[in-house]
């Protein structure tokens, strides 16, 4: 079956999909996105998502494609189309088409592209059993990281490098040593008093959607947690070492760098949250 793309109001197939060569998105990475999870023929925290995605807008003082029920039906409609179950949405919005200048166009139309795909679950299912490495990296993005920007430049080289070493993620570390998040994902630690710790969601990291399911789910299973920074040593020495996305939900971390995380193993806690995770997910049916 071919896969079929949204392009700025129009249903294609996904080979002729385009977009101009004057749009902003690819000109000045002028542009937002969202990536969904999708599971058993459900988009999973949809509202969390499209909430996030206006908050990335309004910081960029971009307007919105469309309003949020018609957008929730363009979502649901490409996933129909693609005949997804298991996979992934991709949503991305950047300022429009204009001429090349830095400053923003006066009439733009914002451009909306909206794209799904299906991915095995079992892969997933194998990270999760037997965990990953990751190495870290320099934190070298610009300020902003809390803006889910489709400028990731810095992302994609320390992705790279994390699939050179033959590591799963790479952990982004700031000028004082802390780690702030993977470059795909938020990090988190589990003390060796059974706390969770992740660092703060303020302009340092992304809010990640699947994050705030943990943290709804850690106060409902009664496990501390804290928001503060930690460093890659306190990482490498800790109980458990786990992160989570939406396209992953939550991994655990056996290695950082050249050191293993505690017995080399996956831990009872993340295994504990991932087992209850989908109670308090959204669920949106295609």
């Amino acid at each position: 079956m071919s896969r079929i793309a949204y392009v700025n109001g129009r249903y294609i197939l996904h080979s002729d999909a385009s977009v101009h060569i004057e749009d902003r998105g690819y000109q000045f990475a002028d542009g937002v996105y969202e990536a969904c999870q999708i599971q058993d023929g459900a988009i999973i925290d949809v509202r969390r998502h499209l909430d996030r995605l206006d908050r990335s807008l309004y910081e960029l003082d971009m307007d919105s494609p469309m309003e949020r029920g018609p957008l929730v039906a363009v979502l649901r409609e490409v996933a129909r189309r693609n005949r997804v179950r298991d996979g992934l949405l991709y949503l991305q919005v950047t300022r429009g088409v204009a001429p090349r200048d830095h400053a923003f166009p006066k009439d733009a139309v914002p451009s909306l592209v909206v794209t799904a795909k299906s991915i095995n679950p079992a892969g997933a299912q194998g990270r999760f059993e037997k965990g990953v490495s990751v190495v870290t990296v320099a934190d070298n993005r610009w300020d902003r990281v809390d803006i889910k920007t489709v400028g990731l430049l810095p992302n994609v080289l320390a992705k790279q490098k994390a699939r050179a070493a033959g590591a799963y993620e790479a952990f982004f570390v700031d000028k004082d040593g802390f780690v702030t998040e993977g470059s795909s994902t938020n990090a988190w630690i589990v003390t060796k008093d059974g706390k969770l710790v992740t660092r703060p969601a303020e302009h340092g990291i992304l809010r990640g959607i699947t994050r705030t399911v943990v943290l709804d789910l850690a106060a409902a299973e009664g496990l501390a947690v804290e928001e503060r920074p930690f460093t890659v040593e306190e990482a490498q020495t800790a109980k458990e070492v786990f992160i989570t996305a939406a396209s992953t939900i939550l991994v655990p971390v056996v290695r950082i760098d050249d050191r293993t995380v505690a017995n080399g193993e996956p831990g009872l806690t993340v295994a504990r949250l991932r087992s209850r995770f989908q109670e308090f997910a959204e669920r949106t049916p295609i």
